[in-house]
């Protein structure tokens, strides 16, 4: 919907940014975050005296990169940005105002790959500690701790898993991740066994005599199904338990946890993308770099030669 007053580049936003809405049902939230980028847009051609979009030129878009680190914006924020404006360019070419020529000059920043962060061995051992106990939400956290961990899921994928994706004689889970796209993960017997024990002991105590119509494997205290939040929640407090910063613990953590130590146990990487369920296997080369750091810090500190061993 075009506002009253709004300058012809505005009213092509408003347009495109009502596509996104109607046409493409993309959710309020991921329309909010094209707006908000798409001012930024909007902001340096204002200052170019263009307002527009016929008279965006090549050199125009080429400045834009330039524009966005003079505002001292990040690298992955600047990638996200021309993201959003080529796909305002590719709205305005289907509309016949521009040419593929000016388009043709968004080219994404390098984004600097930050190496995951990832726990020790023993405090991830710590963690899962620390959420022990015998009433049924500590059993709950316990499984669902085992299985970030022995399995890699993404949260989402854990706190939407459904009970018929156990396949607990097989120790197997039916995961669907990213894209709709469904995969198939094995579990190790320690995160097995914690389902097991969930399901017997702790998830008939969490659902009571309330009717299962969800069907989700994992339940709340009051039974409805477990939600992104709660689980943050119940992970700040058994890492605070442990002792362990809770900035440095994640759901995510765990999943790269999991990379890693397959990794360092000699995993195939093609094996870690399938279970990971990465689109593409540079995803995964990630972990290649953090083992890798694992084993210079391990050098510094145990080598004689290390700065762990200089006297």
């Amino acid at each position: 919907m075009t506002r009253a007053g709004a300058t012809p580049l505005e009213s092509l936003c408003d347009r495109f940014l009502t596509r996104l809405a109607v046409e493409e049902g993309l959710s309020p939230r991921t329309v909010e975050a094209y707006a908000n980028d798409l001012r930024h847009l909007r902001r340096h051609l204002g200052e170019r005296g263009i307002d527009r979009i016929e008279r965006v030129t090549r050199h125009d878009l080429s400045t834009l990169p330039g524009h966005l680190d003079d505002r001292g914006m990040a690298a992955s924020s600047r990638a996200r940005v021309l993201v959003s404006v080529r796909r305002l360019m590719r709205f305005a070419e289907e509309q016949g105002l521009v040419g593929a020529d000016p388009i043709e000059a968004l080219h994404a920043p390098k984004r600097t790959r930050k190496l995951p962060r990832i726990l020790k061995a023993e405090e991830t051992a710590a963690l899962i500690d620390a959420a022990r106990g015998d009433d049924p939400l500590s059993v709950r956290d316990v499984a669902m701790l085992e299985v970030l961990y022995g399995a890699g899921l993404r949260v989402t994928e854990l706190v939407s898993l459904p009970l018929d994706a156990i396949d607990r004689r097989g120790q197997l889970l039916r995961v669907v991740g990213k894209g709709r796209k469904e995969r198939v993960v094995p579990m190790g017997d320690v995160a097995a066994e914690a389902i097991d024990d969930y399901l017997e002991r702790g998830r008939p105590v969490l659902l009571g005599d309330r009717p299962d119509r969800s069907h989700a494997a994992f339940l709340t205290r009051r039974g409805s199904p477990m939600t992104r939040q709660n689980f943050f929640a119940r992970l700040r407090g058994h890492a605070k338990a442990a002792g362990i910063a809770t900035d440095r613990v994640s759901p995510h953590v765990l999943r790269h946890g999991f990379a890693t130590d397959l990794l360092e146990g000699g995993a195939d990487l093609r094996a870690i993308q399938s279970m990971l369920g990465h689109a593409d296997l540079s995803t995964t080369e990630i972990y290649t770099h953090v083992s890798r750091a694992r084993l210079r810090e391990t050098v510094e500190s145990r080598h004689p030669r290390g700065a762990g061993g200089k006297r």
